[in-house]
């Protein structure tokens, strides 16, 4: 069996870091590893309008900011599949399938739709799009025959509700689907990075993102401003390191060498946590040093997007390419579920001539 891996991400806003250590990160690492057969990383409009249905042009727009965050961070056209949800009409179809086998209070029990149920404040006026993007998820992961969904933990509830799926639809109609497994980021600090303000999740409309395509300005500025130990007065006062925003960045994104670049006075990260914990180091240092552990890490994208922003047309003609070549395989595993559910009619010929037969003998 092929190795193949399917991810994306909404197009709503620019990515940040957030998604970068969750997801896209690991994406650029398996991309270049030569483990893997295919790589498929969609930009999920058609889930974005399940929230959005009011505003297509924030969607329309946030598109090409997306693919030019994918472009910024490694993704590379020539290894991997970059494609537009809508523009591939096989994954509406077969979420029309799959929705016959999840019922409606199995979708309720699903903990990332009620967290983002709650968030938008939909509470009884629910769009039905919305409410069953869980099963739109199963179709896009299924229709590329995903082996490996490289997400964050808290998409766990979508990948389990996939594999139900695949279960039951091969349980039903024979061995036709494949069953996904879970990429969890191994690093436990990118598991959920918080927002500068401390909030357990960076968000968009929190507005406590730091953007891959921030300037080093504007990095500064946040990095300043986030949340630390409100104990921590004075330098010479211990600090926790609990739910210090600066801390969990660099669990994310610091390595021995920054120290040698940036803090020589520290061999490492628990040298540096074990005087901040004692007292007689104050935030500033802290925050300093990750502003030049980020910059470090975000440079190599400024650069990457700097060009693809100067090449446009470029950029829509890989959307292009990789819509139409994901189009394609997604068309085959739709012939394929046809088949098994038997409403490929016109594509069996026993079919017309046992019909054929049947009614022959019938006079």
């Amino acid at each position: 069996m092929e190795k193949i891996i399917l991810t994306g991400d909404r197009p709503t806003g620019k990515l940040h870091l957030g998604h970068y250590v969750g997801s896209l990160r690991r994406r650029v690492e398996l991309q270049n590893s030569g483990l893997f057969d295919k790589i498929f990383v969609m930009i999920a409009d058609a889930q974005a309008l399940t929230d959005n249905a009011d505003n297509p042009e924030k969607v329309r727009q946030n598109v090409i900011e997306v693919a030019l965050d994918y472009l910024s961070a490694g993704i590379d056209p020539e290894k991997t599949t970059i494609f537009i949800q809508s523009q591939v009409p096989e994954l509406a179809e077969l979420a029309f399938y799959y929705m016959n086998l999840v019922t409606v209070s199995r979708v309720q029990r699903n903990p990332t739709v009620k967290t983002e149920i709650k968030m938008r404040n939909f509470e009884q006026s629910i769009p039905v799009g919305f409410f069953c993007y869980p099963v739109s998820q199963a179709s896009d992961i299924t229709a590329f025959k995903a082996t490996t969904v490289p997400v964050g933990e808290d998409q766990a509830p979508m990948i389990e509700l996939t594999r139900e799926i695949v279960a039951r639809f091969n349980h039903i109609y024979g061995p036709t689907l494949v069953e996904p497994e879970i990429m969890l980021p191994d690093n436990e600090a990118c598991m959920r990075l918080p927002g500068t303000d401390g909030k357990a999740k960076m968000s968009k409309s929190l507005g406590n993102c730091i953007y891959l395509s921030d300037t080093a300005k504007d990095l500064a500025k946040k990095v300043k401003s986030m949340y630390t130990d409100p104990l921590h007065v004075n330098i010479e006062d211990p600090g926790h390191l609990e739910g210090n925003t600066p801390f969990i960045y660099l669990d994310a994104f610091c390595r021995d060498e920054h120290f040698a670049t940036y803090l020589p006075d520290y061999a490492n990260l628990d040298e540096l946590k074990a005087h901040y914990t004692r007292g007689g180091l104050g935030d500033g240092t802290v925050k300093k040093f990750l502003i030049n552990v980020l910059n470090e890490t975000l440079e190599p994208l400024r650069e990457r997007r700097a060009y693809y922003e100067q090449h446009i047309p470029e950029v829509y003609e890989i959307l292009k390419k990789g819509s139409e070549h994901a189009r394609a395989t997604a068309a085959v595993t739709l012939d394929e579920v046809r088949k098994a559910m038997k409403i490929d009619y016109f594509d069996d010929p026993s079919l017309i001539a046992e019909q054929a037969a049947r009614y022959a003998q019938a006079k």
